[in-house]
């Protein structure tokens, strides 16, 4: 006989407790602890092989054949992916509402079933004939795929045994459940139950499966933490509701590189690829004007040219404010004191803001000579030479250090029409650079801000 067993679980991290508590213990939350009811029944777990029972063999003994990834034919995602779409790959797919995430899966399956693959998209959110609308919308010619609006995982899973896909989409895991499991869809124990059974099918039947996960109001996927574990790969889509430009970001991969991204906009039509983000980024950068500065980053492999500006001005506060979007605030702040200390500048009663134009987040140390620049800039009110690009690590003596793939972030700048790169010192040994652009080592920062501010 089933024995029900009362518990509570935090909705944000998943901790579990006998007695509700206002405050979780494991992720500080408040007023996150709600009931569930549990049942304990004899019923047996599957493991990936279905049951069937298995025999250990030697690691030598296994076969190392690789199947070959399937072409999204979207070459942003196939970027983030590392290829393409790994047949029995499970992936996670999270951002905020309304952010395009079933319009991207929507144009995936629409790629991958014109291609000839068995698709079957399962919505818990909309109904057959809202995705049939919204296919319209996206202006394709409707492929032969398939389409369930259902959240009983065992149905799904009956729909699964039927059509046999090649790959499979659950928009979304929260809405999703188990009958099974006492609980209501999207809490804790769903969504890592619904999530174990998927990757149980994924693994056992080969089908590439994305799941679409929602998010908390601070940005990370809604469940359990050891959700994201589960999962192959998780994606993050990321960008600003009233702004067009959409990144693709992956945070986890277990067939790829996490420092890849994928840039999409949006139209009337869907998302659109941006195959030249560079262009994008600084299709709006102003000309004579302070505190503006461009800077080569790296991406993964690719190398994007980005704006970032600062603004520097007379504080009315007892402490300044220190401020920076797109770019690490504490990072800023060391920058901020090599400035005053290695070249005399009085930033303590100013306030600084730092931006990166675009909705980009640089996080590698090659930036940190642009900010540089910008800063001081701004705080001495001359203009920058705006054909430069800048590139280099800052030390705490106030020295610029090498950076890496220097070769990929000069022919990214000459590409795109600028007259001179100012680079690390170290990194002009062995250089080579197009003949039409003029590249300046420098050693320290006093020599870049010499070579970039104007007056």
């Amino acid at each position: 006989m089933s024995k029900y067993k009362t518990k509570y679980a935090c909705q944000e991290c998943g901790y579990e407790s006998p007695k509700w508590m206002g405050k979780c213990p494991g992720c500080n939350s408040w007023n996150t602890m709600v009931e569930e009811m549990t049942v304990k029944t004899a019923h047996r777990h599957e493991g990936m092989s279905g049951g069937q029972k298995q025999a250990a063999m030697p690691l030598t003994e296994v076969a190392s054949d690789e199947d070959p990834r399937m072409d999204t034919t979207i070459g942003e995602l196939n970027r983030v992916l590392g290829g393409g779409l790994v047949p029995g790959s499970l992936i996670l797919v999270g951002g905020d509402p309304g952010i395009g995430k079933s319009t991207l899966l929507l144009q995936t399956s629409f790629a991958l079933a014109h291609q000839g693959a068995k698709v079957l998209y399962v919505s818990g959110e909309e109904s057959a004939k809202q995705i049939k609308l919204r296919a319209d919308r996206l202006g394709s010619k409707t492929p032969p795929m398939y389409v369930l609006a259902e959240n009983d995982l065992d149905l799904i899973e009956q729909h699964i045994n039927q059509v046999d896909p090649h790959v499979l989409i659950i928009d979304s895991i929260q809405t999703v459940f188990h009958p099974a499991v006492q609980s209501a869809a999207g809490s804790v124990a769903q969504v890592r139950e619904a999530t174990a059974q998927l990757m149980r099918i994924a693994k056992g039947k080969g089908i590439g499966t994305f799941i679409v996960g929602h998010v908390t109001k601070e940005g990370s996927i809604a469940g359990p933490r050891m959700l994201e574990h589960m999962v192959d790969a998780v994606l993050y889509f990321e960008g600003e509701r009233h702004n067009t430009f959409r990144i693709l970001r992956a945070v986890k991969n277990r067939f790829g590189s996490t420092n890849e991204i994928g840039i999409f906009e949006m139209k009337d039509r869907g998302l659109e690829e941006v195959a030249n983000p560079s262009e994008i980024f600084l299709a709006e950068r102003p000309f004579g004007v302070a505190g503006s500065t461009v800077v080569a980053s790296m991406e993964g492999t690719r190398p994007v040219l980005v704006e970032l500006q600062a603004l520097v001005a007379p504080t009315s506060f007892v402490t300044p404010r220190r401020m920076a979007t797109g770019v690490d605030h504490q990072r800023v702040a060391m920058i901020m004191a090599v400035l005053e200390k290695r070249m005399g500048m009085m930033l303590q009663n100013q306030d600084a803001y730092v931006n990166v134009a675009g909705g980009v987040r640089l996080d590698e140390p090659a930036v940190d000579l642009a900010i540089a620049v910008s800063i001081a800039s701004s705080f001495r009110d001359h203009a920058t030479n705006p054909h430069d690009v800048v590139i280099g690590e800052i030390g705490l003596t106030g020295e610029v250090r090498g950076v890496s793939r220097i070769e990929q972030r000069v022919r990214e700048a000459h590409k795109l029409g600028f007259k001179r790169v100012i680079i690390p010192e170290k990194n002009i040994r062995g250089l080579e650079a197009p003949d039409d652009i003029q590249v300046i080592g420098v050693s320290n920062i006093g020599e870049a801000l010499n070579e970039v501010i104007r007056g």
